[in-house]
């Protein structure tokens, strides 16, 4: 990675961190309320059967609130359990009871739920600081989600706050972008 783009990224990821912080508890209800309804309408995520999401953290959308729902509807939730070396493996979410807290903070699914390849997922929610109009994000800096989408052949999609989205983030070769990003109030359709 370029030292420019390092640095780009670094300040980027402080910029959006500062926004987030001005956020009320009251506007990101709201703003994950309709982040919400709005991905949970799509017609991939009504057509599909394995979702894998992720545990919200800090200020990203507060997903869990989709696992129960999702779930009644009679979909499998995954969740990812991040591994050493980057790599992610996939389980199902199986509640909190089943569930072991990461070292970055998160929530995951234990050794013992069932586990789940790639090919099986339908949709993946990707999480990120921040989107561009174009797919591409901002992520923490782990490569988890950029290593995993490289191989992955089905659809993903992006939530972004409206007030976070935009027109272009740094990126490298390895960066990989999401099929849809949803804010409050856009579909952007970024590659099928």
């Amino acid at each position: 990675m370029s030292t420019t783009t390092i640095e780009e990224k670094r300040r980027l990821r402080e910029t959006v961190r500062n926004l987030e912080r001005s956020f009320n508890q009251e506007t990101l209800r709201e703003s994950d309320m309709l982040l919400f309804e709005r991905l949970t309408a799509l017609p991939q995520v009504v057509s599909s059967n394995v979702l894998l999401l992720f545990w919200g953290m800090g200020r990203e959308p507060d997903t869990q609130q989709l696992f129960a729902p999702l779930t009644a509807a009679d979909k499998t939730v995954l969740l990812p359990r991040c591994l050493p070396g980057g790599e992610m493996e996939l389980r199902a979410w199986q509640g909190r009871a089943r569930a072991v807290r990461h070292p970055y903070g998160m929530w995951e699914p234990s050794e013992d739920c069932p586990l789940f390849a790639a090919d099986a997922v339908d949709l993946v929610l990707v999480p990120a600081l921040c989107y561009d109009r174009t797919g591409f994000r901002l992520g923490r800096g782990g490569g988890f989600y950029d290593r995993f989408l490289a191989r992955y052949d089905g659809f993903s999609v992006g939530l972004c706050r409206q007030a976070l989205l935009q027109d272009r983030v740094p990126r490298e070769d390895h960066d990989q972008g999401v099929d849809l990003v949803l804010t409050e109030k856009q579909s952007i359709l970024c590659k099928i």
